[in-house]
């Protein structure tokens, strides 16, 4: 059986699809922005699954991505890990840099928003992005077992 007995599926709509909110890229996927309530809640063992949302005309209604969680950490463990660095957004790097989602840490107790897909276009950071993903959980959570459809997405 694909889904454990006690697991819970969460299933979401995804507004748009840039490989952002689920990032995944380099081996892992992992839900580390948006949908605070589902990173808030889910436990390891549980299931996500992210589908195509009204404005994704192609793949509405489809399964764009399904993972199972793995793994789950903070914000600022999620930055402080070697194994996640290269999560981290290069602005002027290659589309997969660019979308980086290891954008939260602290400093001072304050979150720090990174310069990436979520902040401000001039690189400042997005005040209702930082308080929608900050306010509710910490929560990043990481999949070594996903299926990513993108544009492929599935019935």
């Amino acid at each position: 059986m694909l889904i454990d007995d006690g697991a819970t599926l969460y299933a979401y709509a995804i507004t748009r699809d840039f490989g952002f909110a689920p990032n995944p890229f380099h081996g892992t996927c992992t839900l580390a922005t948006c949908k605070p309530g589902i990173r808030k809640s889910a436990k390891i063992g549980d299931w996500v699954m992210g589908v195509g949302g009204s404005s994704l005309k192609n793949v509405k209604g489809k399964c764009i991505c399904l993972m199972k969680i793995s793994e789950i950490m903070t914000f600022q463990d999620y930055w402080d890990d070697e194994r996640f660095s290269i999560k981290k957004p290069s602005r002027n790097g290659s589309r997969t840099q660019m979308l980086g989602d290891n954008i939260y840490h602290k400093k001072d107790k304050v979150f720090i928003q990174e310069d990436s897909h979520h902040s401000n276009p001039d690189g400042s950071p997005n005040q209702e992005n930082l308080r929608r993903d900050t306010r509710t959980t910490e929560n990043i959570l990481i999949s070594n077992c996903f299926f990513y459809f993108g544009d492929q997405a599935i019935p």
